[in-house]
């Protein structure tokens, strides 16, 4: 596993227990019947899409846009 991989899957972790908005996501996902590892991979990848949406829109996290 790459750094990158390594720090998107720790913080996406992290985000189970804190974020709700990936918690959700990450709860759809074992609904759908995907194990853990697709489920934790969706959830790295919703991270990023928020990470890149805040820097291309130059602005601060706020979970009442996410």
């Amino acid at each position: 596993m790459g750094a990158t991989a390594a720090v998107l899957y720790r913080a996406a972790r992290v985000g189970l227990k804190h974020n709700p908005i990936l918690r959700t996501c990450y709860a759809r996902f074992c609904a759908a019947g995907n194990v853990f590892k697709v489920a934790i991979t969706a959830c790295m990848r919703k991270l990023l899409t928020i990470l890149n949406a805040m820097v291309r829109h130059q602005r601060r996290w706020d979970p009442q846009i996410a």
